[in-house]
């Protein structure tokens, strides 16, 4: 770790990371509303889904690879580099005049997004000990809480009073103040100075067995069976390419990611609890609002406000986390309580209908506070254990189970819900993951038994994250270096 960094400075530094965070987080969640207006205008269903699952493989892939590269040329010119091409990727999404033109341009966005995101985590952990990163971590989770509950909003006013194409053009200005704080607030910090040698073989093996991992994870999230043919395809492409990935890997002189790091007992550990956390927050956020929507009736509107306790509790729980981290000197209890909250509020959810709206949204409220919880600790106790060298692919391999948990999570929960869905006979209700819930059409016997699916969906969700608590629990309990 560089020398500590004047408190004024680091103030600068934070402000700046948090609005690069911000602005990836946000394009994972302003879209979705924009997607029957780019679905009429371009008259294209079938590519639609990829608008949003492009963006996320293609940012879930860079991730590791720009966490290497910050580690061998520096993160300054690494984020910079990031935040430009987030920036001119969205001018091309503003101006894609055919639905493969505009998947094109969300790929390069995501690619970009990769950058500003995974690079930010990093800095900190460059120029904070981890005894203090806690509470900067709990910072950035706050972002992410933001960017979910701020992006529908801001997506839903620009499409209906400029057009889609808005949703796109938002990020210049914000992207170029974003480099123009980066720019000025990094200006100056040293860099790490030495001979690089990028692993390109290993970048391309690592794009080919995630790529398809995630591809396919997304065709079965979209309804595609696990046994249907694009989907084998794609995963035998992604087990190959890992194991090809890993065999070089093992002969690399400078490897794109240390395979030595999954010798580490903690990092492989909290790696776990973050993949969990993930998994139930990001799936949770999907179907939390069709679950209201089946049940009760409600617009899209009166779910979005739903889902406010979830997207209120996760930084409440980051921010918790992270100053108990910070004062204890201690990760895993925080890491465990929240491993252990999870599962309880979740299995409480299932039994408590919407229509109780208090009570619902306590146990949403627990549900976002133990995933905050695990997010900014897992990711201090990552750093706490790896060489400080390593601190930048370390951070980045955590954020790429972050985003594999989160994609694993959609299309588990999401398969298994079509799934109850096509057994309990609701096939009147067309496709759920595409918006098209019509139970407010449904008399109250067909709502009891949505409820009665919905509450199958949330206890098997509470019983995988039953897993995460093992991993907690069987994570050491060391004190973090330095204050």
């Amino acid at each position: 770790m560089t020398a500590a960094l004047p408190s004024t400075v680091l103030r600068r530094v934070l402000t700046a990371l948090m609005l690069a965070i911000f602005l990836g987080a946000l394009d994972q969640t302003i879209v979705a509303v924009s997607m029957p207006a780019i679905s009429a205008q371009f008259d294209d269903v079938g590519l639609l889904a990829w608008v949003i699952s492009g963006y996320m493989v293609a940012m879930t892939v860079a991730v590791p690879i720009y966490g290497k590269l910050g580690d061998l040329y520096g993160r300054r010119r690494m984020i910079l580099t990031g935040t430009a091409v987030f920036t001119l990727a969205s001018i091309a999404c503003a101006l894609a005049q055919d639905m493969p033109q505009l998947v094109l341009a969300r790929v390069l966005q995501g690619i970009g997004a990769g950058g500003m995101v995974s690079v930010s985590q990093a800095i900190i952990g460059d120029y904070v000990p981890p005894r203090e990163r806690g509470r900067y971590q709990g910072y950035f989770s706050s972002m992410y809480a933001l960017a979910s509950v701020a992006g529908p909003v801001l997506g839903g006013w620009l499409t209906e009073y400029l057009s889609w194409r808005g949703v796109f053009w938002i990020n210049l200005p914000l992207g170029l103040v974003a480099l123009w704080v980066i720019h000025r607030a990094l200006e100056g910090l040293s860099a790490p100075r030495r001979a690089a040698q990028v692993d390109y073989l290993g970048a391309l093996l690592m794009i080919i067995g995630l790529g398809s991992l995630l591809l396919g994870i997304t065709l079965v999230g979209q309804g595609h069976a696990w046994l249907s043919s694009p989907v084998l395809v794609l995963l035998a492409c992604a087990l190959l390419g890992l194991l090809l990935f890993v065999a070089h890997e093992r002969r690399c002189r400078e490897p794109l990611l240390p395979l030595s790091l999954f010798g580490n007992r903690v990092a492989v550990l909290c790696w776990c609890v973050i993949f969990f956390a993930s998994f139930q927050s990001i799936s949770l956020t999907m179907l939390m609002p069709l679950r209201y929507q089946g049940i009760t009736g409600a617009g899209a509107d009166s779910a979005a406000l739903h889902l406010l306790p979830l997207a209120m509790g996760l930084p409440l729980g980051a921010f918790t986390g992270g100053r108990m981290t910070s004062r204890t000197g201690r990760y895993k209890p925080q890491i465990l309580f929240g491993a252990l909250l999870m599962p309880l509020a979740i299995a409480a959810m299932a039994f408590t209908p919407p229509q109780a709206g208090w009570l619902s949204a306590l146990f949403m409220l627990l549900t976002g506070i133990a995933c905050g919880l695990q997010f900014p600790t897992s990711l201090v106790g990552t750093q706490n254990a790896v060489a400080l060298q390593e601190i930048g692919v370390a951070t980045s391999t955590t954020n790429l189970f972050r985003s594999l948990g989160g994609a694993m999570g959609v299309a588990c929960m999401s398969s298994l819900l079509l799934a109850l869905l096509h057994q309990g006979g609701f096939e009147l209700l067309g496709n759920p993951l595409l918006g098209s819930l019509k139970a407010g059409e449904a008399d109250p016997l067909t709502q009891a038994r949505l409820l009665e699916t919905f509450r199958q969906l949330l206890l098997a969700s509470a019983g995988a994250s039953l897993i995460g608590l093992l991993a907690a629990l069987a994570l050491p309990d060391r004190q973090l270096r330095g204050r």
